[in-house]
Order: structure tokens, then sequence, then C-alpha cells
């Protein structure tokens, strides 16, 4: 089998690993993560590399997302099928399972999140403050308004001094998907965990659902979208479902 997968940037290391790991022919395409933040901007450019894919021997599209904030809901599949796992985001995909994503926010609620390749391809654009649906939005868009007006240092300095951070999160966690060598990452969120005033966890990551997408393992957790579907939004436990479109 032939594999065309787009793949959020903050995801590379597993990506390449379980691409470098799978049986099939699988060729990657990253997309910057700071599209997270403009959902129809991020829709636009992934409906137009799964077009791209059409007529060069692909049998499937498979994308390294979740709903991301509606971003993949409307999504079309045209001659060849797309495969997305029933995630909301990409803590989901961190995290392995739907599961485990359920109880991190059920129950511990206000976490900001760190990953290896999310915080090394920062490039100082102030996108999204933290991975996942955790994200509040007003906080967001106070922190965006402060990075345009003041640039980004000043922007942190300022969320700091107005307690902003502290009254929404309360837990930092560095992820380790056991890839590479994350270190420098996880001292980071150390000391901004201390500086301020959450408590500190590091939790291994999963890579299962990255791997079993990347191997054709689809028998359940992922939605395939059939050639003249589209992707929409559900309500309900499996997120995704597909519709003629």
């Amino acid at each position: 089998m032939r594999l065309r997968i787009i793949a959020c940037e903050a995801l590379a290391r597993p990506v390449y690993l379980c691409a470098a790991q799978s049986p099939h022919i699988v060729d990657v395409e990253l997309i910057k993560r700071g599209l997270h933040d403009h959902p129809a901007d991020l829709r636009a450019n992934l409906q137009s590399l799964v077009d791209a894919a059409e007529g060069r021997g692909y049998d499937a599209v498979g994308m390294v997302y979740g709903l991301c904030g509606q971003a993949t809901a409307g999504l079309r599949a045209r001659q060849i099928p797309i495969v997305i796992p029933r995630a909301h985001d990409c803590i989901t995909l961190f995290l392995g399972s739907r599961e485990r994503y359920r109880d991190q926010f059920e129950n511990y609620p206000g976490t900001f999140w760190y990953a290896h390749d999310y915080i090394e391809r920062d490039d100082g654009s102030g996108a999204t403050l933290s991975m996942g649906s955790g994200t509040d939005d007003s906080l967001q868009a106070v922190y965006d308004d402060y990075v345009a007006k003041y640039g980004k240092d000043n922007a942190n300095y300022l969320m700091e001094v107005m307690g902003a951070w502290q009254s929404h999160y309360k837990r930092a966690v560095y992820l380790e998907m056991g890839v590479a060598d994350g270190s420098a990452v996880e001292a980071r969120a150390q000391l901004e965990a201390a500086r301020r005033g959450w408590t500190f966890e590091r939790l291994p990551g999963d890579l299962t659902l990255i791997r079993r997408l990347l191997t054709g393992d689809w028998a359940s957790d992922y939605l395939v979208v059939p050639p003249g579907q589209m992707v929409k939004m559900t309500y309900d436990e499996n997120i995704l479902e597909s519709v003629p479109g």
C-alpha cells in the first residue's frame, strides 16, 4: 500500500519514526503548527494537499490530525479515501487513545501541555499558548493582542504580571514520546511551571494511534472517508463521521 500522510509538525518526530517502521510506502508532508489558530485557513490548506494526492498512485491519504477546532470538518475525499483518527485534537494523538484523553481532561482541567516538536518548532509568532482544546479562547485573544502590540517577550511578561496564566492553568505536563532527547524542552517546561506557580508532571506519550494510522490498522478509532464523501463533526464519542459531499 502507498500512503500520503499529512501531519502537523507538532508531531514530526513520532510521524517520521512510525513512517520508517511502516511496512508500506509512506510519503509525509508536514504542516506548520500555527495554522491551528485559523481553522478555516487550515482546512483550505489540508484540502489542497488532499486534492494534490489524486492521480499519484496513493491508496489513501492519512491525516495526523484530529477534529482540531473543526479544521478537518468539511474535508472531501475525491477519488481516494481519507483516514483520520477519531480525536478532538493532537493531545489525543500524543496520549495514544480517546480514553486516556478523556481521563486527563475530566480529572485534570487547566493543564498546559508541552511536547518536544511543538515547542522546538516555535517560530516566535505567538501561535497558540498550549496544545489541545484546553487553551482558553479569551486568554488566547488577549495574548495575541499583546504579541501584536508589544512583541512576544513583552507579551509573556505582561501575562505573568497580571496573573492571567495562573487564573486559567494550574498544571504543566511534559509529554515524553521516547523518540529523541527532549530534556531541554522538559527543563523549559519545569522552569515555566515553577515561575507561574503550577504543578509539574512528566507523562509518557503513546505512539499507538499514529503507528496504527501509518501501518493501515484502521479497524477502530479511525474514520475512513470513502471517495465522494466528506468529514462531518458529530456530538458524541465518535467525534467524526462521513456523509455524502
